[in-house]
């Protein structure tokens, strides 16, 4: 009788869990995805109900089994990539004590800046860390809800991220894993958390959970989650990792110097590593999904989210039309005629504020040169040029600051379904994308193979990601080199001569909205 066969990799994003069922070569048997709301309580908060991951996970996992016509005991392992960078307080029943704070969130400016002040202010502290934090880092989280929320603070056991949470749910263990701590204060050399920094902050290294791998087995389902989710109890979990380390190995980007770009609600730029590098403009180190290497990583805040907002405020009437209509699809069809350039229109995609190439709280977006010439086409075609130009930034940090030369990337998420997207990405970068197979699938997909690790199937996470294979190629087109390159120029001199105005106006609109 053949034994387990297959993994079931949760991707708990921002606006849905993703329950795949995987085989152990990396292709995607079967995957339901459960959706889930995010809420703005006040300006600059972004929170989440834990019940909302925990459900979605129990409802995703019992309907990709029953879909897929399989038996519990047909499941290897389990294992979760999550957003990272969020705050969940857990108390010593294990019950989370208040919404999870996500990593949309900036409330903690005022924190951030009491952090840097620590260390000599805000140039000194970049000048140690490589780059000033905001009040959307894990850190200034913490201390926000320390300063803030007292009682909550003095109930907490464990601060955990989302990760920890659901493999506590799942199995009974609080672990925090070191790419998802990485987020927060980890020392990549050590493997361990920051732990006189934090001490000098006032975050206390007690209250996290125990330090885990992505490919460790951190415990088994129990007897009320198997009821819950329909699994076989004492199936194994592992340790798992953030979403942008899984999609890493979902994209086959895992040898030092190779690049991966992904475009769904957000974008990033990422760049796997053997070195310990420190951060700067915006770009993180982090832990990989690879306990043996580390990830050079650059997030802008909203991609997808942007082209959603120009889709809901530009593009209702279609969406009113026949049931079926490809509305993405319709968007890019309308594009085609609209000029490289979008006859000089300028769209800078800074919805939520922005981490990097820019880490600013306070910056906004913009469409600049507007004119009674433009269209909604020219509109919507400058926030596709507009991702792509932020991200041509991020990767200009990339090879001047760390060295690397990227000629070809990687690229992976719902944004790469876009074939006008991905030739405008090509065009504004200069470089050669690749996309692979699975292309929305790239997380659950690679946190499936570090479970195979975890499970022994394959010796090393560098021999599982040569599953992954490329589906179509996009090379830049030279006629379009000329246009881009001003508008790139002008795209950074927006910001640099804007920036001040931003925070001047934001910080206006928090304190009115304070004292509502």
């Amino acid at each position: 009788m053949a034994g387990p066969r297959y993994i079931i990799a949760h991707d708990v994003g921002t606006s849905s869990t993703k329950a795949a069922l995987v085989e152990f070569d990396g292709k995607v048997k079967a995957y339901s995805t459960e959706p889930y709301p995010v809420h703005y309580p006040q300006v600059n908060w972004a929170e989440q109900d834990p019940d909302d991951y925990w459900q979605a996970v129990s409802k995703s996992t019992k309907k990709v089994i029953e879909d897929a016509g399989i038996s519990p005991a047909d499941i290897a392992g389990v294992i979760f990539t999550t957003q990272t960078v969020g705050v969940i307080p857990v108390g010593k029943e294990k019950k989370h004590l208040r919404p999870a704070v996500i990593w949309l969130d900036g409330r903690g400016s005022a924190q951030a800046e009491q952090i840097m002040n620590k260390f000599g202010g805000k140039a000194i502290f970049s000048g140690i860390a490589g780059t000033a934090i905001t009040g959307k880092d894990g850190m200034a989280k913490l201390l926000w809800i320390q300063q803030n929320e007292p009682d909550i603070h003095a109930a907490t056991e464990y601060y955990m991220d989302v990760n920890g949470y659901l493999i506590l749910k799942m199995t009974g263990r609080a672990v925090y894993e070191w790419s998802t701590a990485s987020t927060i204060g980890f020392d990549l050399k050590k493997n361990d958390w920051m732990r006189l920094i934090m001490n000098r902050i006032g975050v206390d290294v007690n209250r996290f959970p125990e330090l885990v791998r992505s490919t460790d087995q951190v415990g088994t389902v129990s007897r009320e989650a198997a009821a819950q989710c329909r699994l076989k109890e004492g199936t194994p979990v592992f340790g798992g990792c953030g979403d942008m380390q899984s999609a890493a190995i979902g994209a086959g980007a895992v040898a030092d110097g190779e690049g991966h770009l992904y475009l769904g609600t957000s974008a990033w730029v990422g760049v796997t590593t053997k070195g310990a590098p420190t951060g700067r403009e915006g770009v993180v180190a982090l832990k990989s999904g690879d306990p043996d290497l580390n990830l050079l990583f650059g997030e802008m805040e909203t991609a997808g989210m942007c082209l959603d907002w120009i889709k809901d405020e530009f593009y209702r009437h279609e969406q009113q039309g026949p049931g079926g209509l490809n509305i993405y699809k319709l968007m890019d069809e309308s594009i085609k005629d609209i000029p490289a350039g979008s006859d000089y229109l300028i769209f800078t995609p800074w919805f939520y504020g922005e981490r990097c190439p820019v880490s600013d709280v306070y910056v906004k977006s913009t469409f600049f040169n507007l004119s009674a010439a433009h269209r909604r086409e020219h509109m919507l075609k400058s926030v596709y040029e507009g991702i792509a130009l932020n991200l041509r930034w991020i990767l200009e940090i990339m090879e001047r600051r760390y060295g690397f030369s990227l000629p070809v990337l990687r690229v992976i998420g719902g944004g790469s379904n876009s074939e006008v997207w991905m030739q405008i990405l090509a065009d504004i970068t200069g470089r050669r994308l690749e996309k692979v197979t699975e292309c929305q699938m790239c997380g659950a997909v690679g946190a499936a193979l570090i479970a195979a690790v975890g499970l022994k199937i394959y010796p090393d996470i560098n021999t599982a990601a040569k599953n992954v294979r490329v589906e179509k190629t996009f090379s830049p087109r030279a006629e379009n080199k000329g246009v881009y390159d001003t508008l790139y120029w002008t795209y950074k001199q927006i910001y640099r001569n804007l920036k001040k105005l931003y925070r001047q106006v934001n910080q206006e609109r928090e304190r009115e909205e304070a004292n509502v």
